[in-house]
């Protein structure tokens, strides 16, 4: 769908006022309230954190496992005077770049999630706490596109 048309169908929505538009909203759910419909509470922010925690330790367990042999492979073709020596030290690099990268982001998203966890511990709000409306995030996306 372009940008265009997804503009149009908003515009469209919002002048008929018989109608609502609705995204996946689940059977008896609230659906667009002042307070929000997207909700998480601590023990779903905590299975995102212990989730990315267990990738994070097992990337790094495994994750440069071949690393050596295609060290030595990259080499040792290079010294043959094979192309694909070199090929193989570019995909070795670059897997280590993304692994780096995959690990950080786990990293980022474990311990924010820890920390989120200890500020708002005790904190009943945030035991079902809302996160935001589509409205609000459809707000704040429009403000982001202006700039």
């Amino acid at each position: 769908m372009a940008w265009d048309e997804w503009e149009r169908l908003k515009a469209d929505a919002g002048n008929r006022s018989s109608a609502r538009m609705q995204l996946n909203e689940a059977p008896g759910g609230k659906g667009g309230g002042q307070q929000g419909d997207l909700q998480a509470d601590q023990q779903d922010l905590a299975a995102v954190g212990d989730s990315a925690f267990k990738l994070f330790e097992d990337l790094g367990r495994y994750g440069r496992d071949a690393w050596s042999s295609s060290q030595t492979a990259a080499k040792d073709l290079t010294t043959q005077e094979f192309e694909l020596g070199g090929a193989l030290h570019t995909v070795q690099e670059r897997w280590e770049k993304s692994l780096t990268t995959l690990l950080d982001a786990c990293a980022h998203i474990s311990n924010h999630m820890d920390f989120t966890k200890k500020a708002h511990a005790g904190d009943e709000y945030h035991i079902a706490s809302t996160v935001s409306s589509i409205a609000t995030l459809d707000k704040g996306f429009d403000e982001g596109t202006k700039h």
